[in-house]
């Protein structure tokens, strides 16, 4: 059962009303000033039928006479309880003839208001009005064409008073327009291996993908991967030439009878008259299409084009039975490296047998048979449709096997229920949301919370099958190689099985994901918190890539490697993960072998510059790259701390020594880091130009030794002259809003900047900064704004975002021996962490705030389960325990509370 409590502070989200909650017009008693006949009755306004004309229509008995006079009609909505409310979107009838051209919109509150210029054709009329809570809705026609008026449908979107689950505060619109290929997902279970979402744009970054600002589908990818994409599927009719490409098939849809929901999304394709419904299990995605007109209908599989990240080529496709294709083809040109050969194989199923098949190769047309080759190119399935007639497809893919692609449909979706597909799917969605609850705060604190969730829960697909196979790739030829990205070789191709448990089920999941660069600030910590198996899962599969490869991945691609950034952030997730005994899924002694092995010469930490590791272990940096020391570094010190843990003393004072030579590259003088050459020499004193950094400057990335903060507050004078520079950093960046100046909360290389003053005895300056940085980077939720305008990088950002909100923070990541939270500065009234059985004792740990406010944002005082509460750090063992954590807030500084620590 969904916990879920209601008892936010009501304030206007913005202008926009986007249509994430549920329709209720369903839910309501339809009267009617007369109906036309028993086949236009007032309930079909609510039966989901849109836009064909003369089914699922009302239409009144209309009267004109001899002068033109008409009588206009009226319908009622009326619900059994008052609901809150604040959209309405009208369908008129389809019919040229019969137009209502305008309506007077009453309300049971006493609203009135007369709406002009309503469309004619069935399209949507968006109304866009004040929340207000109502027993019922009546619209009367006050101008119109025609004598049988009517509309086709009503629905009616409630205000966030009434949002009746998890899913119905998360808009995944949110920054839609500047981001990458695979950010906006909507046919996908958390993780899942089926990643579908319509494409409106064909390109990888810089607003790839599903793009806002975009009014044309391109087709409806199945696969929204890091580096992986393809099985483009479209729905059209007419005549097509299906070689013209994806330009050729494009259909202008419109945002305005649009639905957007983590497991759901429905659109008109405007051009054919279809409506498009989606929805997906964890193998596989699931359409339905109603087609609105009688036409010749054609289903495209799009096999062999490039398609965001990357080129599909070497299509082969065979007919099963006039309801099932089945088929593979290559996906290459990795954007970022990695294996450059990466299979993918497909079913396709349909519930009604299509008439024919065609496909295509380059300029080809191929007729007449049941199995298709080809470089460029794909299938087109044909059928004949009538108005209102429905066509249902389901897709299941694998990366091993044909067999086990069908396997894959038939163990996550047997049969052809798609408003239960939806149902599971969404019911999952709430399940996982649920694990934070959140209460209090406005409408866009809520909405822009659980939106953070489902981008933490959206991104990093799994590559297994339902069986447990899954793709090696991690051997190969080298066909490119070069820093970082650039790495490509040609794989060899092997199947290899997961560990079964004793029930037959699969140990953990193997994945495919962009990089952990930076993670340590963000999803090992939240993934910890609230969804401790994911952590426990991610790390079992990157030590597996090891087991394979001899190589920890940096961001695993398909069953083999993509070298993308630098060093071994696996190293720190799979710390972080041991140090708060998340170790259920892999072996502790595996894992802590493969990260010496992979700190070593030859290993990931050092792979593209191996050459250099001698010189790291003597002299204590990496030359010309400040960047990597500071990286390296933090990664040595996670090591040194979980070789203490295991008694491992001689490698716990190596690491542990090899993670203070950051302190060589420190400028005395002008007390930032820079890098140095082979000789010591400075290679560069411009502390914002970023040379010899990672997508950072030298103010961005000096504050990032997150495991040596005595040391640097040390080198800079001490603890109030750090904070005294790193005050005058935050103060210079308020005008940008954090982003690109001397702080930087864009990208990852500075995400723990404004936690570094509590560990220097002032907790109040990370109150107040990580606050401002709260409202004013990551606050916005329209198209355009939500993440600092860049990469979201698969849950990264959302879940800092997230952790910001809650205030609660890990500035080493959880990697340290006896891992601590840092207590900042919620956002909400209460925090509800429900904890994970399977790992912690607690059932829940709350937070609870009092006269919590914007300006509100000082701590204090605090209790802990009913005692007093004097450190800003609260240890990972307390926390698992459960409990409540109260604040109570204020709008000036108190001094003395927080500066004591636990260590």
């Amino acid at each position: 059962m969904l916990r879920f409590r209601f008892s936010c502070i009501i304030a206007c989200i913005c202008a926009y009303c986007w249509s994430n909650p549920y329709n209720i017009a369903p839910k309501a008693h339809v009267t009617a000033s007369s109906t036309l006949s028993e086949e236009y009755l007032p309930a079909n306004v609510v039966d989901g039928v849109i836009g064909v004309g003369n089914i699922g229509e009302w239409a009144e008995k209309g009267e004109n006479n001899y002068w033109g006079h008409c009588i206009f009609p009226w319908i009622k909505l009326e619900w059994d309880e008052e609901q809150w409310i604040n959209k309405i979107i009208l369908y008129d009838r389809v019919n040229r003839y019969d137009h209502i051209a305008a309506v007077r919109v009453e309300g049971s509150n006493g609203f009135s208001k007369v709406y002009h210029g309503l469309p004619n054709h069935g399209l949507p009329y968006v109304i866009n009005i004040p929340k207000m809570k109502v027993s019922w809705m009546k619209f009367y026609a006050v101008d119109g064409d025609g004598k049988n008026l009517g509309f086709s449908e009503i629905e009616v979107y409630p205000s966030p008073e009434d949002y009746v689950d998890y899913v119905s505060w998360v808009d995944p619109y949110i920054e839609t327009v500047p981001t990458r290929f695979f950010y906006f997902i909507t046919g996908n279970q958390p993780y899942g291996m089926i990643g579908a979402a319509p494409i409106t744009r064909n390109k990888n970054q810089g607003g790839g993908g599903y793009n806002y600002n975009s009014n044309q589908v391109l087709g409806f990818g199945q696969l929204h991967c890091w580096m992986q994409s393809g099985l483009n599927i479209m729905p059209t009719t007419g005549e097509i030439d299906p070689r013209k490409g994806m330009l050729g098939w494009a259909s202008t849809f419109s945002h305005d009878d649009e639905v957007v929901q983590p497991g759901y999304h429905r659109l008109f394709l405007q051009d054919y008259k279809i409506w498009v419904e989606q929805t997906a299990t964890e193998r596989s995605s699931f359409y339905r299409y109603r087609f609105t007109e009688n036409d010749n209908a054609r289903v495209i599989l799009s096999l062999g084009s490039k398609l965001g990240s990357v080129v599909m080529a070497d299509y082969d496709a065979r007919v099963v039975s006039k309801n099932e294709i089945e088929g593979s083809f290559v996906t290459k040109d990795r954007l970022w490296g990695g294996p450059q050969n990466a299979k993918v194989f497909f079913v396709v199923q349909l519930d009604k047998p299509f008439e024919e098949v065609e496909a295509w190769n380059r300029d080809m047309l191929l007729r007449d048979s049941s199995s298709f080759l080809g470089e460029e190119g794909g299938l087109i399935l044909n059928y004949k449709m009538c108005a209102g007639e429905l066509l249902q497809l389901k897709a299941s893919i694998s990366f091993t096997s044909i067999e086990n692609a069908r396997n894959n449909l038939l163990n996550s979706c047997k049969h052809w229920n798609f408003d239960e597909v939806r149902k599971n799917s969404q019911d999952e969605w709430n399940d996982w949301l649920g694990k934070i609850e959140v209460n209090g705060g406005t409408d866009a604190q809520k909405i822009k919370f659980y939106t953070n969730l489902w981008h933490v829960l959206l991104g990093r697909h799994k590559i297994n099958d339902f069986s447990g196979d899954y793709p090696d790739l991690t051997h190969g030829k080298k066909i490119l190689s070069g820093p970082r990205a650039q790495f490509k070789y040609i794989s060899d191709f092997n199947i290899k099985t997961l560990p079964k448990d004793r029930l037959g089920r699969s140990k953990f999941n193997m994945y495919n994901s962009d990089a952990f660069w930076g993670s340590q600030w963000n999803l090992n910590i939240l993934w910890g918190l609230a969804y401790p198996h994911v952590l426990d899962d991610f790390a079992a599969s990157l030590i597996q890539y090891d087991t394979n490869g001899g190589l920890l991945p940096r961001g695993p691609s398909m069953g083999g490697y993509s070298y993308i950034m630098d060093g071994c952030p696996a190293t720190l997730l799979i710390t972080s993960a041991f140090q708060r005994s998340i170790t259920k899924k892999w072996d502790i002694w595996k894992g802590y072998e493969a990260m010496k092995r992979n700190h070593g010469q030859g290993g990931m930490q050092s792979f593209e510059i191996s050459h250099l590791q001698p010189f790291y272990e003597k002299c204590g940096y990496v030359p010309g790259r400040a960047g990597f020391t500071i990286q390296w570094a933090l990664e040595d010190w996670a090591l040194s701390q979980m070789a203490k843990s295991l008694g491992q003393k001689r490698d716990a004072k190596h690491f542990a020594k090899r993670s203070l030579g950051w302190r060589k590259l420190f400028h005395p003088q002008i007390k930032l880091l820079f890098p140095k050459d082979e000789k010591g020499q400075w290679m560069s004193l411009n502390p914002f130009n970023g040379q010899g950094f990672v997508e950072a400057s030298s103010w961005q990335a000096s504050f990032g030794v997150s495991h040596d903060l005595k040391g640097l507050s040390a080198l800079m004078g001490g603890k109030d002259s750090l904070c005294v520079k790193l005050d005058y950093a935050f103060k210079q960046s308020v005008v940008s809003n954090f982003r690109h100046s001397y702080v930087d909360y864009s990208n990852q290389p500075g995400l723990s900047t404004g936690h570094v003053f509590s560990h220097m005895g002032q907790p109040w300056k990370t109150q107040y900064w990580i606050r401002q940085v709260c409202e004013k980077t990551f606050a916005g939720i329209t198209p355009y704004e939500g993440y600092g305008g860049m990469d979201e990088d698969q849950g990264q950002m959302g879940a800092l975002h997230a952790l910001m909100q809650m205030g609660l923070f890990c500035i080493n990541g959880g990697s340290a021996q006896y891992p601590s939270y840092e207590i900042t500065s919620p956002i909400f009234d209460e925090i509800i962490i429900h904890l994970d059985s399977d790992y912690y004792k607690g059932d829940t740990f709350k937070i609870k705030t009092y006269s919590n406010s914007s300006e509100n944002c000082y701590i204090q005082h605090a209790s802990l389960n009913g005692k007093p509460y004097n450190s800003f750090l609260i240890p990972h063992d307390k926390l698992a325990q459960g409990g409540v954590l109260e604040l109570w807030m204020g709008k000036n500084p108190n001094l003395s509370w927080g500066v004591e620590r636990l260590d």
